[in-house]
């Protein structure tokens, strides 16, 4: 059943309806961020093995800057009329994504199976920034965070990337496969 979004008042020159949309679209890039909060949180918590020290903080600034992302998304969808849905079981009932496999495992197999996180994160902000249309505010939102969260996957790429300048996850599609090849890596 969907929900109806529509706000009793929003922000001048937009549409109640239209930012009603806006708010569905911003819900979910609010609990993919929440997701990803925790799940960088997870992997700095259980990562072990030779890279422990630079995975475990590399992965801190990136837990901060994607809590600041997911407030600026909360904020936005406030301005909009929207109730900023944070709760964990809201973000479970509307994700359309599977809980991070991983458990204790290392360096290299976690940020195998985190650039595929990035990935799946990446690919709904640009499908976002697409659907958000004639707003610029939110567009701009979530462009600025799109540079960021690309940063972050370069990030965790280049413990992945090969001298030849592959990367040793290939064309795996579960996060289980990506852990499974970066650990043969490492």
């Amino acid at each position: 059943m969907t929900q109806d979004l529509t706000p009793n008042y929003t922000v001048p020159g937009i549409e109640r309806e239209a930012a009603g949309r806006l708010i569905g679209l911003l819900r979910l890039r609010l609990h993919a961020l929440n997701d990803l909060h925790l799940t960088l949180k997870h992997v700095h918590w259980n990562v072990v093995g030779p890279h422990f020290i630079a995975v475990h903080e590399m992965i801190d600034p990136q837990v901060d800057r994607v809590r600041d992302m997911a407030d600026d998304v909360a904020e936005r969808i406030a301005a909009l009329g929207g109730v900023a849905q944070g709760t964990p079981g809201a973000l479970v009932a509307e994700r359309t994504w599977d809980d991070y496999a991983i458990g204790r495992a290392d360096a290299i197999a976690h940020l195998g199976a985190l650039d595929l996180v990035y990935t799946g994160v990446i690919e709904g902000v640009r499908a976002a920034i697409k659907e958000a249309g004639d707003d610029t505010a939110t567009e701009d939102l979530l462009i600025e965070q799109l540079r960021d969260l690309e940063q972050f996957q370069w990030f965790v790429r280049a413990h992945l990337e090969t001298a030849g300048g592959t990367l040793a996850t290939g064309q795996a599609r579960t996060e289980e496969e990506a852990a499974a090849k970066g650990a043969e890596r490492s």
